[in-house]
């Protein structure tokens, strides 16, 4: 059974917490800003182990791995909620759909087109890279939080139950970051949003629309922060094998690479820099989706009640 375990993510998560207790217990009362910016790395370090857990990291017991990252640092996304859209996005024959990819960046054009003036205008500056890591955090969670509550009250299977355990784990981490003196608006503006600010690097270009669902997925071959984000740079890797642990991904791009780049297409950047320096201010993408959702689905024909036996209407 121990071998079935993936200890470099078991040590990463007792680092991650550690550091982060740390942070709030000793650095907090003698240098707060340090304090501050530890604490949201190691939140955006948790968002990157949730991801690595719900594809069945680092243990074969999935109840085990959920709860190994059980307490939310960043507060707002739900362990079970993420795990049901992000393995729904998995589907790569459906990677950017603005319908049926959860995580797609891309309006169809009929929904894009009902929105209000400001909204279009803000998902145009989203999609600047600066935009991303500024509105981008609150953008996501603000949609994010809309869709749930709409969920909540049509009583959809699992959500209420993965709300509850949600606000459960949510508790102890409010309850830690009162015991250290820090207040709540502040751990939220200085730890929330610039954790969720630090993961938006990595997502900003992940995916672009393109006729291969295997060109739809980016290769970022080189990032001092590549560790933050478990190597999911190297993100063509991790959708061909998502069963592959963190770890693993920069041996496996590297005895490939020319296959990799090969088989996405050519979607790829040496780093991010390089992203920043071409998409800082300008949009990489379209808000509207460039070819799929242009019109909403037309309704079913309308045909008459079928005839009944005796010449009459069923009802």
């Amino acid at each position: 059974m121990l071998r079935r375990i993936e200890w470099p993510t078991v040590a990463l998560t007792v680092v991650c917490y550690g550091l982060w207790m740390a942070a709030g217990i000793w650095l907090w009362p003698v240098a707060p800003v340090l304090a501050l910016a530890l604490m949201a790395v190691m939140a955006a370090l948790h968002s990157s182990l949730v991801h690595e857990n719900l594809h069945g990291h680092p243990t074969r017991d999935r109840r085990l791995n959920e709860a190994l990252v059980a307490l939310p640092l960043s507060l707002i996304y739900p362990y079970r909620r993420y795990k049901a859209l992000h393995l729904a996005h998995h589907r790569d024959e459906r990677l950017t759909d603005p319908i049926e990819d959860p995580e797609s960046y891309y309006k169809a054009r009929w929904a894009h087109d009902r929105m209000p003036r400001w909204l279009r205008a803000a998902l145009v500056v989203n999609n600047t890279m600066i935009g991303r890591l500024v509105l981008g955090p609150a953008l996501g969670a603000a949609g994010f939080l809309a869709q749930e509550a709409r969920l909540l009250m049509q009583d959809a299977p699992g959500v209420r139950r993965a709300w509850a355990l949600h606000l459960a784990a949510v508790a102890p981490v409010l309850a830690l970051v009162w015991a250290f003196g820090i207040p709540l608006w502040l751990y939220v503006l200085a730890v929330v949003w610039p954790s969720l600010s630090l993961i938006a690097i990595r997502t900003y270009a992940e995916h672009r629309w393109h006729d291969a669902p295997e060109g739809r997925t980016i290769i970022v071959e080189r990032s001092p922060l590549a560790w933050l984000f478990l190597h999911n740079n190297l993100h063509i890797v991790h959708h061909q094998m998502p069963g592959a642990p963190w770890y693993a991904l920069p041996r496996l791009y590297a005895e490939r690479r020319a296959h990799w780049q090969a088989l996405n297409h050519g979607y790829v950047y040496p780093n991010y820099r390089a992203m920043f320096r071409a998409h800082a201010l300008r949009p990489k993408e379209p808000v509207v989706h460039p070819v799929l959702h242009q019109h909403p689905a037309p309704p079913p024909p309308e045909t008459d009640p079928p005839v009944a036996p005796n010449g009459g209407r069923t009802a």
